[in-house]
């Protein structure tokens, strides 16, 4: 029942803006909005996707709201394949919470997060893998990413999911006429042929496991963590690749106490850079802390950028620092190059032999597009390229696709051991529901609602 109720909810960020939307979808909507909304001019007939100018009243009190854009649309052929109404008014939070407050009075509820997605979902109108690609819209960091999560919503993942579930669906099926009608004039399911195909299958999900390392990248950006000990120029370095004073910068050492966390777009990869605290030791408890979750966002970190200071010697600090990073994806940064230099860069890259050392001036904006450039490089060396392949996936999908290739390799093994071929299929049902929770056809309802609950209110 709750599923057919008639929801309502904001659809616009709250604040000040030029717009604002009340979205409502459900059985109800339409009688809900002829009751507030009063057009210009007598609506004889509503047409779908047309938009009335008018006000929205407060049928109690009498008085006008404010001045709204008001849209019908009719079932099917909506988001949520219900009838639906948008309400556009303007964009201040009094307004919106007014206009949300009348349609909820008259007996819509207000919509959990994600649950207009979910209608879309539940009703057909899209299948699972597509409704998380709405998220990763909204999400999306870069252009690069925008695109990519737009080509999942428009099916091009799902396709590829339904036409593996598919060949496996055709094994299954020559492998049950066997067993159900031996008796039968059916041709013997040949086990080479059989095999073929299951290898053939596994190798699809293969591929599409493999180009899920750089989706998910895409999706959640690159963390990539600023580690150096104190007044070597961390903070100089943040603000020089986001081109903004974002980070405090003094020359009082341990001036950094807290994570500051900001995105970049390197050649359309998002890239989350961590500025923390200088590592020392030092008696301050607040700098402590700072330098306690640096070593914490160290342990997380999938890329550090270890800063020296080109006009000092190599310290013990340093040294223990790189202890810290030697098993680490990391980049040695040289800062200060514009300053006379004393770093001894034979003995940093005795130190660091498989570090790639990359020297700039943060201060100067010296050698920082060349960072940026080797940041890409190692990017794609160590994920492989970024290209239409790619597929911005989630834990869950990537785990659904490694069950699925767990499943199918199973089956092969039992294949090379003679086991019965009921046995098998056992395993290739399990690969052809592995990929069912992808598209949302295998799910559990509890799974579903743990996705759209990562959704914000209004879609």
């Amino acid at each position: 029942m709750k599923d057919e109720d008639t929801i309502a909810a904001i659809s616009t960020p709250m604040g000040e803006g030029g717009i604002g939307i009340v979205r409502i979808s459900g059985e109800k909507s339409f009688d809900i909005a002829r009751k507030i909304f009063h057009p210009r001019s007598e609506i004889k007939n509503i047409k779908s996707r047309y938009l009335y100018l008018g006000h929205i009243v407060d049928p109690e009190k009498g008085y006008i709201v404010d001045e709204v854009l008001t849209s019908f649309f009719k079932a099917p052929h909506t988001y949520t394949r219900e009838d639906m109404v948008e309400i556009n008014c303007h964009g201040g939070v009094t307004a919106q919470r007014k206009i949300l407050e009348l349609a909820l009075k008259l007996g819509a509820r207000l919509a959990e997060p994600g649950e207009f997605t979910k209608r879309a979902f539940l009703n057909g109108r899209i299948d699972l893998s597509q409704a998380e690609a709405v998220i990763d819209i909204i999400r999306s960091k870069t252009e690069r990413a925008l695109v990519m999560a737009s080509r999942q919503l428009a099916g091009g993942f799902s396709e590829k999911i339904n036409s593996i579930r598919s060949e496996l669906l055709n094994i299954m099926a020559h492998i049950e006429a066997n067993i159900d009608f031996p008796e039968d004039d059916i041709p013997e399911a040949d086990p080479g042929k059989i095999k073929g195909e299951i290898i053939k299958t596994r190798g699809q999900i293969e591929e599409l496991i493999k180009n899920t390392g750089s989706g998910r990248i895409m999706r959640e950006g690159l963390s990539t963590l600023i580690l150096g000990r104190t007044n070597v120029g961390k903070s100089s370095l943040l603000n020089a690749m986001l081109k903004e004073e974002r980070a405090i910068v003094t020359d009082v050492p341990g001036t950094t106490r807290d994570i500051i966390e900001e995105y970049i777009n390197i050649k359309g990869i998002p890239v989350k850079i961590i500025d923390t605290a200088g590592i020392r030791e030092t008696s301050d408890l607040v700098e402590k802390i700072g330098v306690e979750r640096a070593k914490k966002y160290l342990k997380e970190a999938e890329m550090v950028l270890l800063i020296m200071d080109a006009s000092e010697e190599i310290t013990d600090e340093d040294r223990s620092i790189f202890e810290m990073v030697k098993d680490k994806f990391t980049i040695c940064v040289i800062n200060k190059i514009d300053l006379p230099e004393k770093i001894e860069v034979k003995e940093l890259e005795r130190l660091l032999p498989d570090k790639k050392i990359i020297r700039i001036s943060a201060l100067k904006q010296q050698g920082i597009e060349e960072l940026k450039d080797e940041i890409y490089n190692s990017v794609v060396e160590k994920i492989g390229p970024i290209d239409e392949n790619t597929i911005i996936a989630g834990q869950r999908q990537k785990k659904a696709l490694e069950d699925a290739e767990d499943s199918l390799s199973r089956a092969l093994t039992s294949m090379d051991e003679k086991m019965p071929v009921e046995i098998i299929e056992i395993d290739i049902k399990e690969a052809w529901e592995k990929l069912g929770e992808i598209t949302g056809d295998t799910v559990s309802d509890e799974i579903i609602n743990a996705i759209f609950e990562n959704f914000c209110i209004g879609k």
